[in-house]
């Protein structure tokens, strides 16, 4: 281990250079953690382990695919990747528990989230402690103990995905999932500074999925990194026909992180609105974060909070409730006495709303989305603490339900309103204890939160968790955040400086490298157009090689760009001089009949500069 702690880090920056350069293998990395596990002892954080052995065959096989074809690290994101699983998450062959031992099952086949993270190379290390049945933010409701804050045992982790963020925090796996439906995916990662990424809802598929509101419920990411959340988002999304909730992306949307204002207009509650509940140390650090924001070239704009409030206030209600009581009704009138007591408090308290109760606030909630819409069509995302305060762990447990209520003033209302969060590290109290934001915008603006986070985060300051490690050097972006990417080949205007560039980096785009082509081609200067363009055509004999340039697109922009390729040119296979075969901007033959032949230049600019 270094001084400083970045050789034993698990951000994917750090451990994907490492197997590149042979620093660490897949089983170096699972053998450090099992002696994290060992040394940690019974710590509260996991309710079922993948056996040892598993671990370390898995770890051995993955090593055996690197040495034979060090590619995969290129072509699975999350390769050799450990990480953690809430337990009312689905993995194969471990049970499913969700804090209740009553309640368990072993799942036949994991939560599709599950699924494509492992497709990703992710290694699935266990199944981590909860607030029963995903109910609180304290992380104290589980017959399993409580995890262990790795600040200080005698304050909470935050709740109700306690497990996965002390997992992460205390450096046992690299990410984690967990589910929000009310803050329980940002709270917990605001007492263990990390990162807790609330997608939209539906982004992530939710089958395997214990519910609680099955209409609310989002699988969350816990991260040592923004960079990290994007990575795993990346390979999580993407729509599933079984979840009655699923919704795809909308075109553009990798891209989109390229596309944030320079100087973010960020909402803020108005002083008077900021609640604290008397913690002076947590009202200091939000107002470090807003001048930090500001040094940041955010504009901020003070706004009424009373109306997400209220939005907020509704959750716990009995009728915000009642999807709650409904998702478990079966379990809870067969097996009452298998709940924990708080948990069965709040569960059984939406028996007491009516119908009418349900829809009256069905259509409340409606018109709290209107005052949202009009508040993001002025503003660009709203910050707020992530919570107004910590407790100590027998603080919450002499008062339950009022201190957990405290915890969820500035979350509840996000999934009610159908918007996407983000919190990151702000910093610590004088106590130690870390504090963060969590910025907030409309749905599927995940890119946009990532960017403004990740300034943020590297402005904090900050460790990564309670690892020590510092944060690595990274420039976030839609090609090194990890999503699905295709390199293309562009030989014409699409070049950087020349007209039709601004194109593809509006699509998301990032330059590679320049290329020169296989002599398998010849180059025509077609005619006509608004802008002069070329095309290249394969040819069998007399070929010649072609500059050009290598330009690498989130994979979900190719149809965009493919829509905006006017006759006679098209995307296909084109052969490079170091072997390699790339998509690449190809012409039809029978357009060049009446082309100019230009192949003797070498290239486009080569002739651009000839015509000068």
């Amino acid at each position: 281990m270094s001084k400083n702690g970045a050789v034993d880090s698990l951000d994917l920056t750090r451990l994907r250079a490492d197997y590149r350069t042979g620093r660490r293998t897949p089983s170096m990395v699972i053998d450090m953690l099992l002696q994290r596990l060992a040394a940690r002892g019974d710590d509260g954080v996991w309710i079922s382990r993948v056996p040892d052995d598993a671990l370390r065959r898995q770890a051995s096989a993955l090593d055996e695919r690197l040495r034979a074809d060090p590619g995969v690290l290129d072509r699975e994101a999350l390769f050799g990747v450990p990480f953690a699983i809430k337990d009312n998450i689905d993995l194969a062959g471990l049970p499913t528990t969700a804090a209740c031992p009553a309640f368990a099952y072993t799942p036949s086949r994991s939560a599709i989230a599950v699924e494509r993270l492992c497709a990703a190379g992710a290694i699935p290390v266990g199944k981590t402690n909860l607030d029963q049945f995903a109910t609180g933010l304290v992380g104290v409701r589980s017959p399993y103990g409580v995890a262990r804050n790795p600040f200080d045992a005698a304050y909470i982790p935050g709740g109700s995905s306690s497990g996965s963020a002390v997992a992460v925090a205390a450096g046992l796996v690299a990410f984690a999932l967990g589910t929000d439906t009310a803050g329980s995916g940002r709270v917990p990662a605001g007492f263990n500074n990390i990162v807790g990424l609330k997608p939209s809802i539906g982004l992530i598929p939710a089958s395997g999925v214990v519910p609680a509101c099955r209409s609310l419920d989002v699988v969350s990411i816990f991260a040592l990194t923004v960079g990290d959340s994007l990575a795993v988002l990346a390979a999580a999304m993407g729509f599933d026909s079984d979840d009655i909730y699923a919704r795809s992306a909308p075109a553009g949307y990798a891209a989109s992180l390229s596309a944030v204002p320079p100087a973010p207009r960020i909402a803020v509650p108005r002083p008077e609105q900021r609640q604290f509940f008397g913690d002076a140390q947590a009202e200091r650090l939000f107002d470090a974060a807003l001048a930090r924001l500001a040094s940041l070239d955010a504009t901020l704009v003070e706004i009424d909070y009373a109306p997400l409030a209220e939005a907020a206030a509704v959750l716990y209600s009995p009728a915000g409730v009642a999807e709650r009581t409904a998702a478990l009704d079966d379990f809870l009138v067969r097996q009452p006495d298998a709940l924990h007591p708080i948990t069965r408090q709040i569960v059984e308290s939406g028996r007491a709303a009516h119908a009418v109760d349900v829809y009256k606030a069905r259509d409340r909630l409606r018109a709290l989305r209107r005052h949202a819409e009009a508040l993001f069509a002025d503003t660009d995302m709203l910050v707020v603490p992530t919570s107004g305060t910590i407790y100590r762990v027998d603080d919450v447990l002499a008062d339950p339900v009022r201190l957990n209520s405290n915890l969820g003033h500035y979350t509840n209302f996000v999934n009610q309103l159908d918007l996407s969060a983000l919190a990151v590290p702000g910093g610590f109290r004088d106590d130690g204890m870390p504090a963060g934001i969590t910025l907030i915008a409309p749905a599927f603006r995940e890119p946009q939160l990532a960017a403004v986070g990740h300034a943020f985060h590297v402005a904090s300051g900050v460790t990564l968790g309670a690892t020590g490690a510092p944060m690595p050097d990274i420039t976030l972006s839609a090609s090194n955040a990890a999503w699905p990417t295709l390199d293309i080949v562009v030989l014409g205007a699409h070049m950087r400086g020349l007209p039709l560039n601004r194109d593809l980096a509006a699509l998301g785009g990032r330059y590679v490298s320049e290329c020169r082509t296989a002599p398998l081609y010849r180059l025509f200067r077609l005619p006509g157009g608004a802008v002069a363009r070329p095309g290249m055509v394969r040819v069998a004999a007399d070929g010649a090689a072609i500059a050009g340039e290598v330009w690498r697109l989130p994979a979900e922009s190719v149809g965009a760009l493919l829509a905006g390729i006017p006759q006679p040119l098209g995307l296909g296979d084109v052969v490079l001089s170091d072997g390699r075969r790339l998509k690449g901007f190809l012409c039809e033959a029978v357009a060049t009949a009446q082309a100019e032949d230009i192949t003797r230049f070498g290239g486009w600019r080569a002739w651009l500069a000839a015509q000068e």
